[in-house]
């Protein structure tokens, strides 16, 4: 197993315990993420925990990783299950999503989120 996967793996369990701190460790000062529930895109770690604060607050979700594969341009793509319940446990969604990372120097630079390719 490659080092960014074995990254990867403890930051998906660190995020589904909802350590958010932990897992902001491991995001670039600087990091470029996606805001999946408001839409745009946040940047730095302060704007990435802001957005998963609202988010916990109003969902409870769980992604968990299926497949790891490097993209031809050095990308890491995770095949994620995700579901998403809402606070009375009313489940929101259940699917299949892509999320393809960028890394340097052992710190997560960028992150999408694509629809699994059927």
């Amino acid at each position: 197993m490659s080092t960014e996967t074995e990254l990867l793996l403890k930051i998906y369990a660190a995020f589904n315990r909802r350590e958010i701190e932990t897992v902001l460790t491991q995001l670039h000062p600087d990091v470029d993420w996606p805001n999946g529930m408001e839409g745009g895109r946040e940047h730095g770690r302060d704007a990435v925990r802001g957005y998963w604060t609202r988010q916990l607050a109003l969902v409870q979700s769980n992604v968990a990783p299926v497949n790891f594969k490097t993209e031809e341009d050095g990308r890491i793509r995770v095949d994620v299950h995700q579901v998403v319940h809402d606070n009375s446990g009313k489940l929101l969604s259940d699917q299949m999503v892509q999320h393809i990372y960028s890394l340097r120097d052992g710190l997560i630079t960028h992150m999408e989120i694509r629809k699994a390719e059927e």
